[in-house]
This record gives structure tokens, sequence and C-alpha cells, in this order.
């Protein structure tokens, strides 16, 4: 654990991030001294710890940060803040295609409620930053045959699991195997569809599903995802830091039992796998 440092330091950290979050448009030492006089200590917290603490850490970037926040306010729905964190994800590197290609993830492991909610906040930031009353111009999915999502989904699941050894068809049968026709399904839709996009990387969507379900407390599905986050790209490290950013998010109960879910899981994984 690194050593936190003075009140200063921190304070001057917290500035940082608050002046990135804002793209310059702000002066920082003022909207934060406006948020104490509002809030009060929670004003003071949401400056000196989320800013100061969790943001200012190293070991996950900003734009990682961010996409780990809006994952997990779409699962949430939570309005304002999504709003808010939609910009701040902009100024720290996300694209908007990424941003909307996060409702998709959010449809599939948090459900189609929450994601109908946030895409209605997702569009009032689009409207808002393009000055017209309509989006327009997203282009639909591709439709896929049956045995194409199949093919696509067994690919997925070899990627999350390790499992390069089973075809389409094994990979079929194990997950109809485990789970009847909630396996047919996350292997025909989430797998073959949502997850074999290229509209984000699948590094980048292991980092929003583990958001999602630690935000969730789906500890089971952390077992599968934890791992897979890893064989896709993600460290040790970053899956740890995702649980750090969840405790201003999501609060310390889920932050602690996805940590220890995930440590879990990535503690089983055979060598070289």
């Amino acid at each position: 654990m690194g050593d936190p440092g003075s009140i200063e330091a921190r304070h001057d950290r917290a500035l940082e991030v608050f002046d990135r979050f804002n793209a310059g448009s702000v002066d920082a030492e003022r909207a934060a001294r406006a948020m104490e006089r509002r809030l009060g200590a929670l004003g003071t917290f949401a400056v000196e710890f989320i800013m100061g603490d969790l943001w200012s850490r190293p070991q996950l970037s900003r734009r990682d940060r961010s996409l780990v926040v809006v994952s997990v306010l779409m699962a949430q729905a939570r309005d304002e803040e999504l709003e808010a964190h939609i910009g701040i994800g902009l100024n720290h590197g996300l694209t908007r295609t990424e941003v909307d290609e996060l409702l998709l993830q959010v449809a599939a492991y948090a459900g189609y409620p929450a994601a109908m909610a946030s895409s209605r906040r997702v569009d009032a930031v689009w409207k808002r930053l393009d000055g017209t009353d309509r989006v327009e111009g997203r282009a639909p999915a591709t439709r896929k045959s049956d045995e194409q999502r199949r093919a696509d989904g067994a690919d997925v699941f070899r990627t999350l699991s390790g499992r390069a050894d089973l075809g389409a068809d094994a990979v079929a049968a194990l997950l109809d195997g485990a789970l009847a026709d909630v396996g047919d399904l996350a292997l025909r839709f989430a797998f073959g569809e949502v997850w074999s996009r290229s509209e984000l990387s699948r590094r980048d969507r292991s980092l929003s599903v583990i958001a999602i379900l630690g935000a969730l407390g789906a500890e089971a599905e952390l077992s599968f995802h934890a791992p897979g986050g890893i064989r896709h790209g993600l460290t040790p490290t970053e899956v740890d830091e995702v649980f750090v950013q969840l405790i201003g998010y999501a609060g310390f109960p889920r932050a602690v039992s996805g940590l220890r879910a995930a440590r879990a899981a990535i503690a089983r994984m055979p060598a070289g796998s």
C-alpha cells in the first residue's frame, strides 16, 4: 500500500483530477470549495477521497477508470451521475462508440431495463454536445445466423475460459449441460453477439463486465470472468484496481466481496493458462 502523502499533496492530486474531469474549463479550487459549501463533509470527501485518493492511483489509467465507472453507473441506472461521467470519460479518452458499446455489455449483464434507461442518459449527453434534439446515425447490429452466432460465441468462450481445445459443438454441449437454455442463450447472444463485436476490445469488455459483476455482487460469475479478464490481457493488479474504484461507486461491501472472489479465482488458474 502506497504512502498517501500529506494533506496538501492529496489535495493537489484531487485538484489535478478535478481539472482533468472538466478539461480545464473550471477553476478546480473554486469548484471544490463550492462542493464543500453545498454538500458539507460529503463534498469534502468527494474531492479529497474520490478524486485525491481513488482517481489519482496509477495502477489503472484514467480512461480505464472511466470505463469502469460508466459501466457501473449504467448498470445501476444512476441518471445524473452517469451523464456527468460520460462527459468525464470523453475527457479521459473514451470515444462515443465505446460509450454506446458499453450499453450492450450492460444489457447482457445487468439487464435491458438498466441499459434502456442508461441509453436515454447517453442520448441526452450526445444531444447536448451536438446541439440537436435527436441522435441519429447509429448502425444496427449485423444480423447473424444461429450457426454463426454459435461459432462466434464459441470463439469468445474459448478466450474467456482458456479452453482452446473445444470446438463449437463441444462449447455448446458444455454450456447446455451446465445451464440448459440459459447456457444456450449465453452462447448465442452474450458471447456470439455482444462479445464478438469489434467496437470494443475483449480486454475492455472484460474490464466492464468485471466492474458490473462486482457492483451487482455476482461473485459466482466473477469466478469465471476474473480469470477471463486475465486471458484477455488485464493484469492481476488491474483486476484488483477495478474493486478499488468500486469503493467509491458501489461501496466497500461490494468492493471487498468482489475482490475476494476475483483473487481466489485468479489464484486457481492453471499455470500458463
